[in-house]
């Protein structure tokens, strides 16, 4: 690999330091909007019930059911 890819930094890269640098705070921001929204704690009871109650569905959803 040349030296040249040592030192190298793409321009996101540089553009997400720089963004960093202004504002110290994105990161710690970043984490408490995950936790807000993806960070849940799982009901493994709960979401075993849901699992066994599913009904499957038929091969073709609009048809009527055979008799």
């Amino acid at each position: 690999m040349p030296l040249f890819w040592k030192h190298y930094k793409s321009d996101v890269t540089n553009f997400i330091d720089e963004l960093k640098a202004k504002k110290p705070t994105l990161e710690a921001e970043q984490r408490a909007g995950r936790a807000l929204l993806w960070d849940k704690a799982v009901d493994r009871a709960a979401q075993a019930d849901y699992r066994a109650a599913r009904i499957a569905q038929q091969p073709y959803v609009y048809q009527t059911e055979a008799k």
